[in-house]
C-alpha cells in the first residue's frame, strides 16, 4: 500500500473545509494520529486466513500508523479453532490492535460467544489515541439468528464507561452492525451516545464503501478483507488530523486508492428540537387489550434459552452464570444458583431435579425444592445444548463431539456416543426408542436410546451448503405418523422416515428455516417461512408436502429460532422483536398479539390454564402473559 496519495488528497481537501471547521474544535490536544481499520475477515470462510495474512503484512509494511481496529465477524462461524487462527495471524501485527466480535463471531458459537473474549481478553474495548475516547463493543445476536441486540450487561458497561469519561471528551464509537434498526434495540446505545461528545462511528458488516450516518450522528462503513468477493476488499486507512478524519482504501497487493469519506470531527447538538427519530412501535397492544403482562422478571442479562415450570416454580438461566426459581403466581424469587459460566440451556426438571448445561462445561442437577446441587459432570469443552429427560435418563449432547446419557438420579453414564462431528446447540427428540439430534456437522443423528448405538444418520444435500450456517443443529425436530421433520436453515421442509432416516418429500418452496412445531393430536406440522415470514400448516400423514394453511403475520423478514408451540387450541411463536403471536391451530387465523419488548423472544412456554404463557427474551425478562383479570 502507499500511502502518498493519500496524505495529498487529504492535505487538499482540508484546505477547502477548514476555514469551517475551526469554529468547531472542542479540544486542542486532538490528533494527528493514523489507524488501520480492518472488517469482516472471516478467518474460515475459504480465503479469510489467507487474505488476513496478506492484509497484515501489508500493514506491517506501512510507516506512520499507530494502531489497528477490526469491527466484527473476524471468524466464519466463531469456533475456537477459528478464532485461535485469527489471532495467531493478527498476533503478527507490529502494531497494537482492538478487536470486537460480529455476528459471525456470536450466533453459531459452540462457546456461546464466550471463547472469544477468553482468546482476545475481552470483547469490548476502550482506549485514548490523540484525545479522541475510542469505544467498542459487541451486538451479538448470541445463539439466535435475528438482528443485532446489544446485550443488558453491555449496555450498563457502556453507561459506566461514558459517565466515567472527562467533559467534552471526543468519542468514536467502534460497532459491527450499523446503529440502526437492523440492531433490535439500536437505540438504548444511539440515545445514551448523544448525550454525550460523541463525533464519529465506525460501523462494519456493511461491506460496501457509502456515505452514512446514524440518526444525525456522523458514521462511516467498514469493507470486508476478504479478496474473494465480486469487488475484491480490504483495509481503510484513517487518517486524523485538524479536525477531519479521512478514510482511504488499503488494497493488498494493488496500492492505496484517494480518500473516499470524510467525516467532520465535531461537538454536535444531537439534542435539538428537530432531532426526533422514529422508536419501535407498541400501538399494537391496544387492539387487543384483554391480554395483559401478568408479571415479569428482569435478570438484567441475556437469556438465549426458554424457562421449565414444575411444582409452581419456574426455572431459568442467564448469561451471568444464575439459575432462578421463581414463583409461577408472582415471578417473585425462590433461590438461584451460580454456574461457573453462561447458562444458554433450557431446563428440564423431573424426579424434583432440575437439570442443565453451562458454558462452563458442566451439566448440572439441582434440588427443585432449594436449588442444592446434587450432581454435577465436567466436560472437557462448553455446553450449550439442552438436556431431555425419558424414564429417568438425562440425554444432551456436549461440547467435546459426544452425545451422552445420564442416570438423573445420581448423574452416572449410561451410554456416550463419541461420533458427533459439531456443536449441538438444542434439545433432542425422544421417542419410539431412539434419541435424535442435529448437529453442526451437518447431520441429524439418531441413536437407540437404550444403549447409543447409531441406528442411522442423515444430511440434506443443499445448493452453497455452508457447513454450520446451514446445519440442523439449533431447531428442535419433531416427529408424527412414523415421520420425523425437519426444517435446517438450508429453507427445505423434509419429512425423513423415522425408523430409517430415508427421505420422504423435501421442498424448497416455502423457504422454511428452523421454527418448527407440531399439533397437539400430531395431525399438523407448522413453520415458519423466512422470505414474507408467513406461519404454515402441513399435514403429517401425507405422503408428500400438503399445505392445510398460510398466515401472512405481516412479519417482514423473522429468522428466529424460537419454535412454534400448541396448546389448548392456541398455536403460539415469539418473533424476533419482542411480538407474541396466538393462533387458531385449525385454521391459521390470528387470535391476538402482544409486542413484549424489541428483541427475540425464545420459546414460548404454555401454562396448564388456557391461554396463559411464559416467554423469556434476550434482553433477560421472563414474562407471565394471559388474560387481563376484571
Amino acid at each position: 500500500m502507499n500511502i502518498d496519495g493519500m496524505k495529498q488528497s487529504g492535505r487538499c481537501l482540508l484546505l477547502v473545509i477548514l476555514p469551517v471547521l475551526l469554529p468547531f474544535l472542542s479540544r486542542a490536544d486532538t490528533g494527528p494520529f493514523r489507524f488501520v481499520w480492518l472488517s469482516d475477515t472471516l478467518v474460515g470462510s475459504p480465503t479469510g486466513a489467507a487474505d488476513l495474512r496478506a492484509a497484515v503484512r501489508d500493514i506491517n509494511s506501512l510507516n506512520g500508523f499507530d494502531f489497528v481496529i477490526i469491527s466484527g465477524d473476524v471468524t466464519q462461524s466463531g469456533s475456537r479453532d477459528e478464532l485461535i487462527l485469527a489471532k495467531s495471524i493478527l498476533d503478527g501485527l507490529h502494531l497494537p490492535c482492538h478487536v470486537i466480535p460480529g455476528n459471525h463471531d456470536c450466533q453459531w458459537s459452540e462457546s456461546g460467544a464466550t471463547e472469544f473474549g477468553r482468546i482476545w481478553g475481552s470483547d469490548r474495548f476502550v482506549f485514548d489515541a490523540g484525545g479522541f475516547c475510542f469505544i467498542g463493543m459487541p451486538q451479538g445476536p448470541v445463539m439466535k439468528r435475528g438482528d443485532g441486540h446489544f446485550a443488558p450487561q453491555d449496555v450498563r458497561w457502556l453507561d459506566a464507561t461514558l459517565a466515567g469519561l472527562p467533559k467534552d471528551q471526543p468519542i468514536i464509537f467502534v460497532t459491527h452492525h450499523p446503529l440502526d434498526d437492523g440492531i433490535d434495540n439500536w437505540f438504548a446505545v444511539l440515545d445514551e451516545l448523544k448525550k454525550f461528545n460523541t463525533q464519529a462511528v465506525l460501523a462494519g458488516r456493511s461491506h460496501r464503501n457509502e456515505k452514512m450516518d446514524f440518526e444525525g450522528v456522523p458514521a462511516a462503513p467498514g469493507r470486508s478483507n476478504l479478496q474473494a468477493l465480486p469487488k475484491p476488499g480490504g483495509c481503510a486507512l484513517v487518517e486524523v488530523a485538524n479536525g477531519v478524519m479521512t478514510i482511504a482504501e488499503g488494497n493488498p497487493g494493488r496500492g492505496t486508492e484517494p480518500p473516499r469519506d470524510t467525516i467532520l470531527l465535531q461537538k454536535h447538538d444531537y439534542a435539538a428540537p428537530a432531532n426526533h427519530w422514529p422508536r419501535p412501535d407498541f400501538s399494537v397492544n391496544l387492539k387487543y387489550p384483554n391480554v395483559c403482562e401478568q408479571w415479569q422478571f428482569d435478570a438484567r442479562w441475556t437469556m438465549a434459552s426458554s424457562p421449565a415450570v414444575a411444582a409452581g416454580r419456574v426455572f431459568v438461566g442467564d448469561g451471568a452464570g444464575k439459575m432462578r426459581a421463581l414463583s409461577l403466581t408472582n415471578g417473585g424469587p425462590a433461590w438461584e444458583f451460580t454456574a461457573g459460566g453462561p447458562i444458554y440451556s433450557t431446563p428440564a426438571v423431573a424426579g424434583r431435579r432440575v437439570v442443565f448445561a453451562s458454558v462452563d462445561g458442566s451439566l448440572y442437577a439441582l434440588k427443585a425444592s432449594n436449588g442444592k446441587k446434587l450432581w454435577q459432570f465436567a466436560a472437557e469443552k462448553p455446553i450449550v445444548a439442552s438436556p431431555c429427560i425419558a424414564n429417568d435418563i438425562v440425554y444432551i449432547g456436549v461440547g467435546d463431539g459426544t452425545f451422552r446419557a445420564f442416570g438423573l438420579a445420581d448423574g452416572q453414564r449410561v451410554w456416550e456416543f463419541p461420533g458427533v462431528g459439531g456443536c449441538v446447540e438444542t434439545r433432542p427428540l425422544v421417542c419410539n426408542g431412539r434419541v435424535i439430534f442435529g448437529a453442526g456437522d451437518g447431520h441429524l443423528y439418531a441413536l437407540d436410546a437404550a444403549t447409543g448405538q447409531l441406528l442411522w444418520k442423515w444430511k440434506g444435500q443443499s445448493p452453497g451448503d455452508s457447513g454450520v450456517m446451514n446445519s440442523p443443529s439449533a431447531f428442535c425436530p419433531v416427529a408424527a405418523d412414523q415421520k420425523l421433520f425437519v426444517v435446517a436453515p438450508d429453507r427445505f421442509l423434509t419429512a425423513l422416515s423415522l425408523a430409517t432416516g430415508n427421505e420422504i418429500w423435501r421442498a424448497d418452496a416455502w423457504q422454511v428455516c428452523e421454527s418448527i412445531g407440531l399439533a397437539q393430536d400430531s395431525s399438523r406440522v407448522y413453520a415458519r417461512t423466512v422470505t414474507n415470514s408467513a406461519i404454515l400448516a402441513f399435514a403429517t400423514a401425507a405422503d408428500h408436502a400438503v399445505k392445510l394453511w398460510e398466515l401472512d403475520a405481516h412479519l417482514g423478514c423473522d429468522i428466529n429460532s424460537a419454535m412454534l408451540v400448541e396448546n389448548q387450541g392456541v398455536l403460539y411463536y415469539g418473533t424476533q422483536n419482542g411480538l407474541l403471536l396466538a393462533i387458531d391451530p385449525r385454521s391459521g387465523t390470528l387470535l391476538w398479539e402482544h409486542k413484549l419488548g424489541v428483541t427475540a423472544l425464545n420459546t414460548v412456554v404454555p401454562l396448564e390454564d388456557a391461554n396463559e404463557v411464559l416467554v423469556s427474551d434476550a434482553d433477560g425478562k421472563i414474562t407471565r402473559v394471559g388474560p387481563r383479570q376484571h
